[in-house]
């Protein structure tokens, strides 16, 4: 039986911890990011990501992706218009849309790069890529920023500018990690003209994908494409709500590790995956907190121009204020020194109980 509560009429506290028990599982380093978002943040997040993990997952392994599509399009319509389908991640985000006023276009954009991804679209230069990118990921950064409160479309459009940078850096790292991956499945998502300038031929090295020295010179000039944008998003960054800047925080420095990593394993993305360590993470969720003190700078006043579409969706509505953290919450987090340990022992912890399972031992997390 369903219990909601007039904050969340339609999702339930099992329908929150049935959306980050999946988060846990399959997304993890948002999970981690997430445990220092404050409350009145983290639970509309956490329904707002889980729904785009099960929406990516239907594509990604749906046996019928046209099918899978059509069913993601009537589940939006449904929980657009109240009526949330019996699936937990549906009502989390049905609350996190009604809540915050995320306009529709958000997810239709992303629906839309998922259809891009269905149709194996592949992308000659950097700025077709950022238009993909924009759609599977700039989008979730935009909704990030109505989940924070921020819904001027002055501010959004700098909130956005920071998700499209953050979460489109993001996937630029995502899709340098994965090129071994992504081949093997028929896809590809260099820019096309950067692999001919490397004499890369695109269709050949799709049939073969191999590691060479063209192909590393492709993922550095990737990776730094990437780094330029998390240099943007700082700025950012250090203009959100104060008490979600730790997550942002986080949130970039786990992902921009993974682009460290493939480059220390010299950029082969062919033959392994970059996996970043649960200590280093927890050193990172250190940095972020640190990080999320330091005063704000000047914000760049260039904006990505295949971002314009999202900006114009949104209704002005000023600025809201998140609520105040509660005596309870406030407790729980007196100083970001108790943070940083906490994380610390967490993320000891988790290891340790990987470890173990991956050895079949048994685990002790005390």
């Amino acid at each position: 039986m369903q219990v909601s509560s007039p904050a969340n009429p339609f999702s339930s506290v099992a329908d929150v911890a049935a959306c980050r028990a999946l988060l846990r599982g399959g997304s993890r380093t948002f999970f981690a990011a997430s445990l220092v978002l404050p409350k009145s943040v983290r639970q509309p997040a956490t329904g707002l990501y889980a729904f785009c993990r099960m929406a990516d997952d239907a594509i990604d392994f749906g046996e019928d992706r046209g099918a899978a599509l059509a069913d993601l399009r009537a589940r939006l319509d449904a929980l657009y218009s109240g009526q949330p389908r019996d699936i937990a991640a549906d009502r989390a985000f049905a609350d996190s849309v009604s809540r915050h006023s995320i306009p529709k276009a958000f997810p239709c954009a992303l629906l839309e790069g998922f259809e891009w991804d269905a149709a194996n679209r592949r992308y000659e230069n950097l700025s077709q890529l950022k238009a993909y990118g924009v759609r599977v990921a700039g989008t979730v950064g935009a909704m990030m920023a109505m989940v924070m409160n921020v819904r001027s479309r002055t501010l959004v459009a700098r909130a956005c500018d920071l998700g499209v940078a953050m979460q489109f850096a993001i996937h630029f790292t995502n899709i340098a990690r994965d090129v071994g991956e992504d081949a093997r499945c028929g896809r590809i998502y260099l820019p096309l003209e950067w692999m001919r300038a490397a004499n890369i031929e695109p269709d050949a090295w799709l049939a073969k994908p191999v590691f060479d020295e063209r192909l590393s010179s492709v993922i550095d000039r990737l990776l730094r494409a990437a780094e330029a944008l998390y240099l943007r998003a700082d700025a950012g960054i250090a203009k959100l709500p104060a008490a979600c800047r730790p997550g942002m925080y986080a949130a970039r420095l786990l992902y921009a590790e993974i682009g460290h990593e493939v480059a220390r394993r010299g950029y082969d993305s062919v033959n392994q995956r970059a996996v970043v360590p649960w200590r280093r993470k927890a050193r990172l969720l250190a940095g972020a907190m640190l990080a999320a003190q330091r005063g704000a700078g000047a914000l760049p006043s260039e904006e990505l121009a295949e971002a314009n579409f999202l900006l114009d969706s949104i209704i002005d509505a000023g600025f809201a204020p998140l609520p105040a953290e509660s005596r309870r919450e406030r407790a729980r987090w007196p100083r970001v020194e108790d943070r940083v340990v906490w994380l610390v022992d967490l993320f000891e912890r988790l290891e340790r109980r990987e470890h173990a399972q991956v050895h079949g031992q048994a685990v002790n997390t005390t």
